[in-house]
């Protein structure tokens, strides 16, 4: 069966975007994911981006747009500068991580802590918050919340960072389907069409 990693953060904007269509279009083409939570800032770093803060007020004036575009284009409710971002995201990224290394599928809890902060503008630095998602998710949250504090989940957490950049992902959310990198919920069409033709994966002659 084909699998596409799936590298995200929870706090980003454009993962939220985007979760719903990707999670659709893998079931439709009957792909599993590979849930790959990562430390963005650290990525950003490795890989030459700005957070937000950093950047120049003509490109965060740009985002501002391109996200009225983009809710209307998916039709995803949004606040645009919601109560509680940014925010570390680091517990709820985690708690992803230990999820996926159950039974369970984290797509649940994922839409539901991305929907906190950009719909319900939640604050979700606060354990209570997370816990509040995986109770909705019908899921063991003591054990959860333990076991993303513990030393296992947090090394694999930061090994994501650079299996990210080995894989060439520089920015949330990505997608990698056979190598080939899909960065940003703006290419989930393409992607789309890559499962749906079953194509070679692209490469870069660049090393």
């Amino acid at each position: 069966m084909r699998s596409v990693q799936y590298y995200f953060s929870l706090h980003s904007p454009w993962t939220y975007l985007g979760n719903g269509l990707f999670h659709d279009i893998a079931r439709r083409h009957g792909v599993t994911i590979d849930y790959r939570p990562m430390p963005l800032r650290s990525v950003f770093d490795e890989t030459g981006g700005l957070p937000l803060p950093k950047r120049h007020p003509v490109r965060q004036r740009y985002r501002l747009v391109d996200l009225q575009r983009w809710r209307e284009r998916r039709g995803v409710p949004l606040v645009l500068e919601p109560k509680y971002f940014p925010f570390d995201p680091s517990l709820a990224d985690r708690v992803a991580i230990a999820i996926a290394a159950t039974e369970h599928s984290p797509a649940g809890f994922i839409a539901d802590v991305m929907a906190g902060v950009w719909a319900r503008e939640d604050d979700m630095r606060l354990p209570e918050a997370i816990r509040a998602c995986l109770d909705r998710a019908d899921l063991n949250a003591d054990v959860l919340l333990a076991q993303a504090e513990s030393e296992p989940v947090r090394q694999r957490y930061e090994a994501t960072l650079q299996e990210a950049v080995e894989a060439g992902v520089f920015g949330a959310p990505s997608y990698v389907l056979g190598g080939e990198v899909f960065w940003g919920q703006d290419r989930l069409e393409l992607l789309d069409s890559a499962l749906a033709n079953g194509r070679e994966p692209y490469r870069s002659a660049l090393i």
